[in-house]
């Protein structure tokens, strides 16, 4: 009889996962998934030293984020820039260089707008390893690495957000979204910190990311599971 019971409630978990799954719902889920289409945007700083003023911000292709995937894997580093200039190196870019600016980096997927508004997203990965958590440049400014989702304003004015910092393990944020079809979805990863040079990037440590199994993914898990235990049932008759 126990092993009936242990049965039927576990049957009956994998068909709430399935019926969930399957049943249009205020809410969904997204991942870390290397095919999607990434954004790179990067808003940059004064050091704080100097104030800590913005300078500007433009669209950047993802690589040059020091944002790069290698299979399902995602990795990210400090950023950096190839420009010797003055104005972005310490006496001037080079091995070695000293950053001269605070270098804001967002690696994000947009989807079309409306796919996830008025519903709640969630946003969740695996993180393998952060050895970028903790460093300092030499000039005195550590990088942060977070996780996001961000609900913008049709003009982009402002935004709700969901944030979490990436440790070791899994992470799985949630936001919300306001039902406005004209509202800017993102969700993504953000990376505050030093510029460094670009042969410089591998002492500072990273910051490596996987995907976890979709909901969906699970359901079909649960049904095999679900087949192995009707099998047994049958052939136990």
């Amino acid at each position: 009889m126990k092993a009936i019971l242990k049965i039927t409630t576990l049957t009956s978990l994998v068909i709430g996962a399935v019926l969930a799954a399957s049943t249009p719902a205020y809410s969904a889920t997204v991942t870390v998934d290397p095919s999607a289409s990434w954004i790179g945007y990067m808003n940059v700083f004064a050091l704080p030293s100097a104030g800590g003023g913005y300078m500007f911000g433009s669209g950047w292709g993802t690589a040059d984020l020091t944002a790069t995937f290698s299979g399902s894997t995602l990795t990210l580093g400090p950023n950096t820039i190839g420009d010797p200039s003055s104005y972005w190196y310490t006496p001037a870019g080079g091995p070695g260089a000293v950053g001269n600016k605070v270098m804001d980096a967002s690696m994000y997927v947009q989807p079309a707008d409306g796919t996830y508004t008025g519903q709640t997203l969630n946003f969740t990965g695996d993180v393998l390893a952060n050895t970028l958590a903790g460093q300092t440049a030499p000039n005195g400014v550590s990088w942060t690495t977070v996780a996001f989702i961000k609900d913008f304003a049709p003009d982009y004015s402002s935004f709700n957000a969901s944030t979490a910092p990436l440790v070791n393990g899994l992470f799985n944020i949630s936001l919300a979204t306001v039902s406005d079809p004209a509202r800017h979805v993102q969700y993504g990863f953000e990376t505050i910190g030093s510029n460094v040079w670009i042969t410089d990037v591998g002492q500072f440590g990273n910051v490596q990311i996987i995907p976890v199994p979709e909901p969906s993914s699970l359901a079909l898990v649960g049904l095999g599971i679900l087949g192995v235990f009707g099998s047994r049932r049958q052939r136990s008759r």
